[in-house]
């Protein structure tokens, strides 16, 4: 007798890239003891043995019901539009990571019960890979080149190599294919030059370069001295700003200072006709104590001299008495009482 047995090969496993399309297939073939209706059923069987199956399509009573499992809604069919025909194959459509698991292919016609597991496994690519230098790329100093991939399943490899110059790596590098590091010790200029990262897996690569450069150790010394110098310039000019600052300012006070000292205290100055007459009112009284031994020496001083416009001189009344040059001044004018001067002859006698 025969039964119902499923004919599709016996490839158990399938590896897709993400994006990627994937058929699971599930061929089977009927025998003429199964009188029952015909059920194809795929389910999804998850990793945790403690939850239940998700059923994702089905296909009973000359229907499809592909509503079961929303995260493959619309990315999801059957092969064949008419299973019953002996085609029960899955089609999924543009693969997620999420994706990955195992499932089972169900078909059932009474009394025949058959089914297939298929472990199907959703690699992420390699992407947005970056490369990137550690260290200080001067003569003699070890220098590490680093390669990351952002995305992409494990395990990823990594994979350098030159791109100028001799095409090789030098001599001293040390790669590590697990982490994309590539260790150049004690670099000199033959160093220098691109280099170009591969990183990989089982579905795809990505690659990204690098330019290194492999220069002379730099004078730290005298930098550390330019920039002394820079700041202690920088401090004198700063220094000298706030002392002409604090000096215009205090100038500035001190103008305003005496500026309000002139305006408050200092009296208005005298006129020449008041300081004339207060020469001329201390002269009166001396004259009323004048006597004729004392007026020779008064007689002396030129009234020319007084700063005052109320005196003239006088023009001599008697020219033969040579001594007396200067004639008394008006003293009505002056409100004293007129004094005679005496003078000396030629013969020695006082007139």
């Amino acid at each position: 007798t025969r039964s119902l047995t499923i004919t599709s090969d016996d490839q158990s496993m399938f590896e897709k890239a993400q994006g990627e399309k994937v058929t699971l297939p599930c061929t089977f073939q009927l025998s003429e003891e199964d009188e029952g209706p015909l059920d194809i059923e795929w389910v999804l069987i998850p990793a945790d043995n403690q939850k239940r199956e998700q059923i994702i399509i089905m296909y009973a009573v000359d229907r499809i019901y592909n509503h079961y499992y929303a995260a493959m809604t619309g990315r999801m069919q059957f092969t064949n539009l008419d299973p019953k025909s002996g085609d029960g194959s899955l089609d999924i459509l543009n693969l997620k990571a999420a994706d990955t698991g195992t499932y089972q292919c169900k078909v059932k016609k009474a009394p025949g019960v058959q089914s297939k597991k298929i472990q199907l496994t959703v690699l992420v690519k390699p992407a947005r890979t970056k490369c990137s230098i550690e260290g200080s790329q001067e003569i003699g100093k070890d220098v590490t080149l680093k390669c990351v991939s952002q995305e992409g399943s494990p395990l990823l490899s990594y994979d350098w190599r030159r791109v100028s110059g001799t095409q090789d790596l030098p001599a001293t590098s040390v790669l590590n294919k697990n982490t994309g590091e590539l260790l150049l010790k004690n670099a000199s200029r033959e160093y220098s030059g691109t280099y170009n990262c591969v990183a990989s897996n089982r579905v795809g690569t990505d690659e990204c370069s690098v330019e290194l450069n492999v220069t002379p150790p730099v004078n730290t010394a005298g930098i550390i001295a330019g920039a002394i110098i820079g700041t202690l310039l920088g401090l004198s000019v700063l220094c000298f700003l706030i002392f002409c600052c604090c000096k215009k300012h205090r100038e500035k006070k001190y103008e305003k200072e005496v500026h309000h000292d002139i305006r408050e205290d200092v009296p208005p100055p005298k006129s020449r006709s008041s300081t004339a007459r207060s020469y001329i009112g201390s002269n009166r009284s001396s004259l009323g104590s004048m006597s004729p031994s004392n007026m020779e020496g008064y007689t002396k001083t030129p009234y020319s001299q007084v700063p005052s416009e109320d005196f003239e001189r006088a023009p001599p009344q008697n020219p033969a008495f040579a001594p007396s040059k200067v004639a008394a001044p008006n003293l009505s004018r002056m409100g004293a009482v007129p004094v005679m001067i005496p003078a000396q002859s030629k013969d020695g006698s006082i007139v």
